[in-house]
């Protein structure tokens, strides 16, 4: 039997300690209550401070089976708490414990945080079945 994973590990200067302590309590709030929840809104990410307790650094990763979708989720939601702007992206890999086809790829997500949405992605096995099907992309 094959375990499938996903993957990420990227970073979210949310612009000063104050926030960053915020983050991280918001953080650990959410993760408390995704104990009794049908829904969990933090599970398959980890999140602590890069760059000290003075720092503004976050790095957020997969804890084993990482969830893309939670990690749009928070970072959205850090965008609305935090008043957070710019242009935020990260890369996740799809990964698995044995060879199978189809099981490996990956893909990018950007995020406009003033926006307070998502406003583009892509994936890698999409852009390969696109690309074999012979339609125009972009390399």
């Amino acid at each position: 039997m094959a375990d499938y994973f996903t993957h990420f590990s990227c970073l979210l200067d949310v612009g000063t300690p104050d926030k960053a302590a915020r983050a991280l309590a918001l953080f650990q709030e959410l993760r408390a209550a995704d104990q009794d929840a049908d829904d969990p809104e933090v599970a398959g990410l980890t999140l602590v401070r890069q760059d000290a307790p003075e720092g503004s650094i976050l790095w957020i990763h997969d804890d084993e089976h990482g969830d893309v979708e939670a990690v749009i989720r928070f970072v959205l939601r850090l965008a609305e708490d935090l008043d957070l702007s710019g242009l935020w992206g990260f890369q996740y890999a799809l990964t698995c414990s044995r060879p199978r086809l189809d099981a490996f790829g990956g893909g990018a997500h950007v995020i406009d945080l003033g926006a307070r949405k998502s406003i583009g992605w892509t994936s890698s096995q999409e852009w390969l079945a696109a690309a074999l099907n012979g339609e125009d992309v972009d390399a």
